[in-house]
């Protein structure tokens, strides 16, 4: 069969399902030192248009909040294929950590977006699932500063804190595990729009599997940006891909989520699979049309 009658065949099979069919995702935000409350809208969209997701979105109190409105934030992981995480904030109740962790160790996905790995540096679980993280007072005791150089994973130990990036700007997004169902079929190589470049991230780095990096200038070394872990009967995606909407609205990353989405809630790659006929280039971006957005503005290059 064509790839091209193969991707149609997909998409209508997404576009039909019914909603008991499709993939049950929780959203959770509330606090972030970055615009959850309009990053999140298009982190649904970007879940839902791909016709394989259902989505819904658990909001923790505001910082400061006194204990009695943390109370009342209880999630039901359980009751979700998968949990995307647009939180960087306060501590999570004992009782919600505990929920969380014990959902991903007995099978349920996870996906921790952006600054989703500046949080939560005490929380020894939370790490070990996300793999490295950033900020936070993460240092070389979190764990090794996990890069890419000449083709091979390093893991450096020697002093130094956890997570850095340099100015926003578009860069080259490049696959090094191609044969991953989340990267399957996608170019080696295309551009990113506006990001952050996060670098020097740091943890306990174990059952790490890096599907993509790109060149820091401020390391030199491919820094990593998409990642699978498993935590025991668990499985993780990890992009620290997404600062603000104008980064995500990137078709490359929109791709990128719904397989990634898919794959920690059924272990495999199937309703999203088809690579779409707008998948950025080498040469160019590929922006993602969404009415009202975005609604940040990317910084522009200083003189």
């Amino acid at each position: 069969m064509r790839p091209f009658i193969a991707s149609l065949l997909l998409l209508a099979s997404a576009a039909t399902l019914t909603a008991a069919d499709k993939i049950k995702v929780l959203i959770v935000d509330g606090q972030n030192n970055h615009k959850w409350d309009i990053t999140t809208p298009v982190l649904k969209h970007a879940l839902e248009s791909s016709g394989a997701f259902t989505v819904d979105v658990s909001t923790s109190p505001p910082k400061g909040s006194p204990a009695e409105a943390w109370h009342a934030f209880k999630p039901d992981f359980t009751a979700y294929k998968a949990v995307v995480s647009n939180y960087n904030g306060e501590p999570w109740p004992q009782n919600v950590r505990d929920a969380f962790t014990k959902y991903v160790a007995d099978g349920g996905g996870f996906v921790s977006v952006h600054a989703a790995n500046n949080s939560f540096p005490e929380w020894k679980e939370y790490n070990d699932m996300i793999g490295v993280g950033g900020w936070g007072g993460r240092n070389e005791k979190s764990g090794p500063w996990l890069y890419v150089k000449d083709g091979t994973l390093c893991g450096d130990t020697a002093a130094g804190n956890g997570g850095a990036h340099g100015p926003q700007h578009e860069f080259i997004v490049e696959i090094q595990n191609s044969d991953h169902p989340i990267t399957r079929g996608l170019p080696k190589r295309w551009l990113h729009c506006k990001d952050e470049l996060y670098s020097k991230l740091r943890g306990p780095a174990e059952n790490v599997e890096i599907l993509s990096s790109a060149q820091s200038d401020l390391t030199s070394v491919q820094e990593p940006n998409n990642m699978v872990l498993k935590y025991q009967q668990g499985r993780v995606f990890h992009t620290t891909l997404g600062h603000a909407d104008y980064s995500m609205l990137d078709r490359g990353f929109f791709t990128l989520l719904q397989r990634g989405t898919e794959w920690v809630a059924t272990g495999d790659v199937v309703q999203t699979t088809a690579v779409p006929a707008d998948f950025p280039t080498e040469a160019a971006v590929s922006v993602v049309k969404l009415e009202g957005y975005p609604k940040q503005e990317a910084p522009k290059p200083k003189k």
